[in-house]
């Protein structure tokens, strides 16, 4: 692996500790006396923030302690998805868009081949602000790669403030349902619980009692944002993200000032970042089948990442009724703004 990767597995920590133990506890104390109630999560509560959106415990405080603490940088990119709306697939390519000049997509020494997504690019709550945790950012090299679950109304303050750029990824609600219902039961067959049925998961979705809150207000509010300030944030659907990788690849490479060069377009550059980050690839790679990701709610193997990535694979697990439901608040939702997904 090239030296220049130096991501290490824990940052230095900024501040005093006892200083930061004392601003997670005064968060954790606040987002203790919100609105709680049993959710699309593994056996946690979830508990309403104020602005409307669900998420357990520590990750609620980690998002409140990166709002208080993280300084962000105008050269910064932020990955902001749902979870399970093509989270790793967006953090892969633009790590190796990025990256491509000092990691090359087809070289032996890439990161991949070590590591898996989430380590090259980290969780602001999930990775980052945890565990009493203030990390110092500062010493990172530029750009700053980082991503987060929250809605666009609680992104850390100094986002906006910097004018860094925030990269969006959108997946089908049906879909998203599926691979999130999915990615809780297997945790939850990990803690000896029962299974959460289909039909229990899309109740608890389609009344926005999911981790990071309601589908729709998610990404209609990037959506909006994108709409108002395209050249800060650029707005990914993961269907068409499938249908044509390439251009959105380049897509991304323009939006984060990384462009491909004539050169490297005679040379396959783009092909060969497509194809690292590939389903199939990145599967197949050591660090996906055995590695591990160390997030806030302990460490996940990283072939939890990676279920199946098809489009309209909902088809096989929801109802006629319940995908129609879904749809109807969907185009009530999206119509009047234009969105379609």
């Amino acid at each position: 692996m090239s030296s220049s990767f130096s991501t290490p597995a824990i940052l230095p920590q900024e501040g005093d500790a006892e200083t930061n133990e004392e601003l997670y506890g005064q968060f954790t104390e606040l987002a203790s006396s919100w609105p709680c109630s049993r959710g699309l999560s593994r056996a946690n509560l979830l508990y309403r923030h104020e602005k409307g959106w669900y998420s357990t415990l520590p990750l609620m405080v980690g998002a409140m302690v990166a709002d208080a603490r993280f300084a962000a940088r105008p050269s910064d990119v932020v990955v902001a998805t749902m979870p399970k709306s093509g989270t790793t697939w967006m953090k892969a390519l633009l790590y190796s868009t990025v990256h491509r000049r000092e990691h090359a997509p087809g070289g032996p020494g890439h990161p991949f081949n070590s590591v898996g997504p989430h380590e090259c690019v980290r969780h602001l709550e999930y990775q980052l602000y945890t565990r009493n945790r203030v990390p110092d950012l500062a010493g990172l090299p530029d750009p700053r790669l980082l991503a987060t679950h929250v809605p666009l109304a609680s992104l850390p303050r100094s986002v906006a403030a910097s004018g860094c750029r925030i990269v969006y990824v959108c997946r089908n609600p049906k879909d998203t349902l599926v691979s999130t219902w999915s990615f809780v039961n297997k945790f939850r067959a990990e803690d000896g619980l029962e299974p959460i049925s289909v039909e229990a998961a899309a109740g608890y979705f389609c009344d926005g009692v999911s981790a990071s809150g309601p589908y729709w207000d998610h990404v209609l509010g990037y959506w909006r944002a994108h709409l108002a300030n395209p050249e800060r944030v650029l707005f990914f659907r993961y269907e068409e993200m499938s249908r044509d990788p390439a251009a959105h690849v380049r897509r991304l490479a323009e939006f984060v000032g990384r462009p491909f060069s004539a050169e490297e377009e005679e040379d396959g550059a783009v092909d060969a970042v497509v194809k690292l980050c590939s389903f199939e690839h990145m599967t197949g790679l050591e660090a996906t089948k055995s590695g591990k990701t160390e997030l806030v709610l302990g460490a996940v193997e990283n072939s939890s990442f990676f279920r199946r990535g098809l489009v309209g694979d909902w088809e096989n697990h929801l109802s006629p009724e319940t995908a129609r439901k879904i749809d109807a608040i969907t185009d009530a939702k999206f119509r009047a703004f234009g969105l379609s997904v």
